[in-house]
């Protein structure tokens, strides 16, 4: 079987409440009838143009080898392209689309589920959380603002079966004006701080003690404000302490080690090479990486592999597409050291169900594994329809 040419497509009909979101899909063809998709899982924030380009570039170093030699033209992506070895975001999503949908492929010709094909099912449901609550909790993007904001959507997820939360109560100011790093560095004021914990502290009062909370920060702050923030919010009993700073082995370690919470971190550190230092110095209890942008399946597997060996709990970071979702849940449903899964708001929204085939949602707030062949998910004909797209062959 060889590979006879890849489609990449750049979604760009954009949401009006959510104008950043471009996601980045492939379709890779073969010769005997099998195709496969993947995601680079760069869909927000900057950068979503150079994955489209990165996949593309890619797809040509792929055309004419064996699909099911996942391990061999991962090789040939990461060291015959120069700058794929020590690689970041651009570089390894590009490599983590093709490479998911050759995972895709793969399932496929051997009729299974990518689970299967990676060692089998270790759990039948998934338990996840309900992910970035200061956007709301539903079919609309709406911006936390008020502390009620923030209770009422809590209280929502908790009455349709979560039994955790991920909330990054730093992302507004009460006026609806968006905390940047010109306003987060340093350590902030009692104001800043009393904001926070008033918003932790309503939540944890709201939902009461049996629901996990998981304090999110997208490294807006710097680490001597994580441990100023950690401090405080230490006494409501947090699940974790997610990106509390910059992605940095030695930044993460002073903040671990100030700290007597479980951190979070890996949705921003791409590759195995990326997450060996915070294995060996001990200072992230729970990864997140994300297969969009680590490396695909092949390298997200190790990556979990690798943090069993030092004890450290996985939770597959997914803020993409439906097909993202898809491939996470197969990835997690396999490895021993699974911990939670992240249900992200943006999979509430109908701009992003309509870009895959099947909508897979958690109910009672427990995930089912799919069971198709593959992934177990594919592009929808929207997406073939209406995105700009680039055929390589």
């Amino acid at each position: 079987m060889k590979i006879t040419k890849v489609d990449v497509m750049l979604v760009e009909d954009r949401p009006a409440d959510n104008p950043a979101w471009r996601p980045i899909l492939c379709r890779v063809y073969t010769d005997e009838g099998i195709y496969g998709d993947g995601e680079a899982a760069l869909a927000y924030g900057t950068g979503a143009t150079a994955a489209y380009g990165m996949v593309q570039d890619f797809s040509r170093m792929i055309i004419g080898m064996d699909p099911l030699d996942h391990e061999v033209l991962w090789e040939r992506m990461y060291k015959a392209s120069f700058w794929g070895q020590n690689g970041g975001p651009v570089v390894f999503a590009g490599i983590s689309a093709l490479d998911t949908a050759l995972w895709d492929i793969k399932g496929k010709y051997f009729q299974a589920p990518v689970y299967k094909l990676l060692g089998g099912k270790m759990r039948s449901r998934l338990r996840c959380y309900a992910s970035q609550l200061q956007f709301g909790w539903g079919s609309e993007r709406k911006p936390a603002l008020s502390v009620e904001d923030y209770v009422k959507n809590a209280e929502k997820a908790v009455q349709e079966g979560y039994d955790a939360l991920k909330i990054d109560f730093f992302t507004f100011d009460p006026d609806g004006t968006r905390y940047n790093h010109e306003r987060t560095t340093r350590l902030q004021p009692a104001c800043c701080v009393n904001l926070i914990i008033e918003r932790l502290s309503a939540v944890r009062e709201a939902v009461g003690p049996d629901i996990d909370i998981i304090m999110e920060n997208h490294a807006y702050i710097d680490a001597q404000t994580a441990v100023q923030l950690g401090e405080c919010a230490r006494k409501y009993r947090i699940f974790c302490f997610e990106e509390p700073c910059t992605p940095s082995p030695g930044m993460n370690k002073f903040v671990c080690d100030k700290l007597n919470l479980p951190i979070a971190q890996g949705e921003r550190i791409y590759g195995r090479w990326g997450f060996a230092p915070y294995f060996e110095n001990h200072s992230i209890q729970m990864i997140q990486p994300d297969l969009g942008n680590c490396g695909g399946i092949t390298e997200g597997k190790k990556i979990c592999d690798m943090a069993h060996v030092y004890d450290v709990g996985v939770q597959l970071h997914v803020c993409a597409s439906p097909l993202s979702t898809a491939a996470a849940l197969q990835v997690e449903a396999a490895i021993p050291n699974f911990t939670i899964h992240e249900h992200h708001v943006y999979n509430l929204h109908e701009y992003n169900k309509r870009l895959a085939k099947y909508d897979y949602q958690p109910e009672e707030g427990y995930y089912e594994i799919p069971e198709l062949p593959g992934i177990g998910n594919e592009i929808s004909e929207y997406v073939f329809e209406t995105a700009r797209k680039t055929r390589i062959q």
